[in-house]
């Protein structure tokens, strides 16, 4: 079971560094198959952070809805195209399927064989018995497949029509009934009855079987060397050598190339709905290369997914990773409001109204008395510092003072020198682009059947804004319509001055509420305000309640 500790989408700093942190305190607390990841692209600020402590990236993971690799057996028992069916058989036989898939020298999938097809082989309708003489195979197979050995002559290992006869006749019948096939390659299968191998030597069939591992006179061997006709020792009786003689037929023969196949990535639910429609008992799992790589059946479907999930920074499943919905969440960490997240079975809910995540992830090492590591002290801080503005948010609490102060002795670093180089690194509006700006940490809110989204950039001046502002205003609109929102808002924050800029693009009747004094149109000066989540966000669900309430 893998177990992954995952931010909101479009991650910021606290997101990163709670999950990196969290996973390590599971694997310090002895849990096996944890990782941590992200839903989105790093900025330059989060690069630092984590170049300064040492530590990759988180592994991005853009999707986890549950794939056909999640449930698909890959150990796959396969057959290959140029085998006797007999093998295919035994294979079926011991493991208890109902068939297999035929691969290539390559492993390439060329289709199915089903225990229908060999049955039917093996016995086929009345009227159709006749044919049942005529097996294509090569004498090497034919041998190998009863378990027989060569008398003399020679063993071809090329497939090849061969015409199966039984010499149970008497004399007089039987010859006459061996020129009427002397245009075939004839293998015939007899007893211990030397006229009837000297009538078969002097026709000059393909192959005698000798069954029953009765022995051949040399006299018999010499006139069939000379005659250049093969003879073969089978130990068993006439009727079982026939049988399993015709077990020598190459799979290839039997192959059903017309067959249902998916791929690793191919979405379990598309699968199954199109496995439903399906009267296939299997369905092979091939790579781009067109190589078997794993095999499905339709109880596979019945499967758990073999991932669950933690969540961290966010409870909302509009800003979680795509696909969370359909993964167990065995855990959140988070410090925002509650988002109307609900779970079938309990689950570890720790929602604490400090300034981070990465605040919580701090107490979660003391509770469990694990000793935070020095690189992870260092990501801990960066989470508190990035979340807090180095402490000077209205959304800081005492806790977060004295657990960035503890974090500060173990890493040896200084809170205020890491947030000056944090806050230094990278300008969003001079290095990402206005599209790139108004994502980069991104959060869509639902409410009261109203979507709307809500970003934040952090700068230490306002003095690049003014030649971003259009292009971030046309970005805002463009992904507002694309995206089917009543707003799409822009916060720029003066980490230095302690305030911020407000960009909104929406319908004019939300608009009319925003009460801020304006610069220009779509933006309003927000002076004091700092924190999205416990300042702007408020007032935003404030304006959308007084909107609805002048609708009424």
């Amino acid at each position: 079971m893998q177990t992954i500790v995952i931010g909101h989408k479009n991650p910021d700093m606290d997101s990163i560094c709670a999950a990196i942190s969290y996973a390590e305190l599971k694997r310090l607390n002895g849990q096996s198959g944890v990782i941590a990841a992200r839903a989105g692209n790093t900025n330059e600020r989060i690069d630092f952070v984590l170049g300064k402590f040492g530590v990759e990236a988180p592994v991005l993971i853009n999707d986890l809805s549950p794939r056909v690799s999640d449930v698909m057996e890959p150990k796959v028992i396969s057959v290959r195209a140029d085998s006797p069916v007999y093998d295919a058989l035994q294979l079926i036989d011991q493991k208890r399927l109902r068939g297999l898939p035929v691969v290539d020298e390559k492993n390439r999938c060329l289709g199915l064989l089903s225990a229908f097809m060999v049955s039917h082989h093996l016995f086929p309708p009345r009227e159709e018995a006749g044919s049942t003489r005529i097996v294509t195979a090569s004498l090497a197979d034919i041998v190998t497949t009863f378990g027989g050995a060569l008398v003399t002559g020679s063993l071809s290992a090329t497939p090849e029509e061969q015409f199966l006869m039984v010499g149970a006749m008497a004399q007089d019948s039987f010859f006459p009934r061996l020129q009427k096939y002397s245009d075939r390659n004839v293998v015939l299968f007899v007893g211990d009855r030397p006229h009837i191998q000297e009538m078969a030597i002097k026709a000059q069939v393909h192959a005698i079987v000798v069954t029953g591992g009765l022995r051949v006179d040399e006299e018999i061997r010499a006139k069939a060397r000379a005659a250049d006709v093969t003879i073969i020792s089978s130990p068993h009786d006439t009727a079982t050598s026939v049988l399993l003689a015709r077990g020598a037929v190459r799979v290839e023969r039997m192959v059903e190339s017309d067959y249902r196949s998916f791929q690793p990535d191919t979405l379990l639910e598309d699968a199954r709905q199109l496995a439903a429609q399906s009267a296939a008992f299997i369905f092979p799992v091939i790579d781009d290369q067109g190589a078997l790589v794993g095999i499905l059946s339709k109880s596979d479907f019945l499967k758990d997914i073999p991932r669950q999930l933690i969540l961290v920074d966010h409870n909302e499943l509009t800003q979680a990773v795509r696909g969370a919905d359909k993964v167990p969440i065995i855990e959140i960490l988070d410090h925002h409001k509650l988002g109307g997240f609900s779970s079938d079975t309990p689950i570890l809910f720790w929602n604490n109204p400090v300034g981070s995540t990465s605040s919580i992830v701090t107490m979660c090492y003391q509770q469990l008395g694990v000793g935070v590591p020095a690189h992870i002290a260092g990501l801990l801080m960066a989470g508190i510092v990035s979340d807090t503005l180095n402490l000077t948010s209205p959304t800081t609490t005492p806790a977060d003072c004295d657990l960035l102060n503890r974090l500060s002795k173990i890493a040896g670093v200084d809170p205020d020198d890491l947030a000056e180089q944090i806050f230094s690194v990278g300008s969003p509006l001079l290095t990402m682009s206005a599209e790139q700006a108004i994502t980069a940490d991104c959060k869509p809110y639902e409410e009261d059947d109203h979507r709307f989204s809500v970003a934040q950039i952090e700068e230490l001046s306002f003095a690049h804004f003014h030649e971003k502002s259009a292009a971030l205003l046309a970005a805002l609109d463009t992904f507002r319509k694309r995206d089917g929102l009543l707003f799409a808002a822009l916060l720029v924050t003066d980490i230095n001055d302690q305030s911020s800029l407000l960009l909104v693009q929406g319908a004019d009747a939300f608009l009319q509420k925003i009460d801020y004094p304006q610069r220009s149109q779509h933006i309003w000066e927000l002076a004091g305000v700092v924190s999205r989540k416990k300042q702007l966000l408020p007032y935003l669900l404030h304006c959308l309640a007084l909107m609805n309430a002048s609708k009424g």
